[in-house]
């Protein structure tokens, strides 16, 4: 084995991932969406120009994809995980995300917009924690959360002109909207749904993730 993800995930963590793989996080599926098989031409859906990459692009052609929605308690669950991943495979492998709001989720679009704005001010990774880390806090609430993703932006140090003008845009809105056209076409129904080397993954284990990403490297 190439190199080996540490075990640090607290038995809560594991729990939920558990929860996940065996799809019993109710939250975390579209209402109502058949699944969509997943078709080979569609291959180059997985990852766009486009798409937002964590931290620097690995030296391999490795991919690592989720597609998140940043409300989902799946995902939060999964985040201090690859965050190990992260760590562990710096260099290797890149590691994309593409935004998967899901209907049931009242911020979740919201979420997924002010992540798109920060990123256009190249503070993508920042946005993308904070909202993982606040989640308990704001996470299934039915009122609209708009001002307190502002205060992020806000403590973030982004221009909030532009964030503002951005957050509110139809060009953001239809970048989120794209992930989620291309996430239905390969068949996502539910988050974190992954993809590594262009191939689904549903992993059973923590462990399973380190095997899969070994697989990858190794092949």
């Amino acid at each position: 084995m190439r190199k080996q993800t540490k075990v640090t995930v607290v038995a809560a963590v594991m729990l939920a991932i558990a929860a996940v793989v065996l799809g019993v996080v109710s939250q975390s599926r579209l209402d109502g969406t058949e699944p969509v098989a997943t078709i080979p031409s569609l291959e180059d859906a997985i990852v766009r120009d486009e798409s937002r990459v964590l931290g620097e692009p690995g030296s391999t052609d490795v991919t690592f994809v989720e597609f998140l929605d940043f409300e989902c308690e799946a995902c939060g669950a999964a985040f201090p995980i690859v965050e190990e991943l992260r760590e562990d495979y710096a260099g290797d492998i890149t590691f994309v995300i593409r935004y998967f709001p899901l209907p049931g989720h009242f911020n979740a679009d919201r979420a997924a917009r002010a992540v798109e704005s920060a990123a256009r001010q190249g503070e993508l990774e920042a946005m993308y924690t904070r909202m993982y880390e606040t989640q308990s806090t704001w996470g299934e609430s039915r009122e609209p959360k708009d001002d307190l993703f502002r205060s992020f932006a806000e403590e973030i140090g982004l221009d909030m002109e532009q964030f503002d003008a951005d957050y509110a845009s139809k060009s953001v809105a239809d970048r989120v909207q794209r992930d989620v056209e291309d996430g239905r076409s390969l068949g996502v129904e539910g988050t974190p749904t992954f993809f590594v080397d262009g191939d689904p993954f549903q992993p059973e284990t923590v462990d399973d993730f380190a095997q899969v990403l070994d697989e990858a490297l190794a092949g």
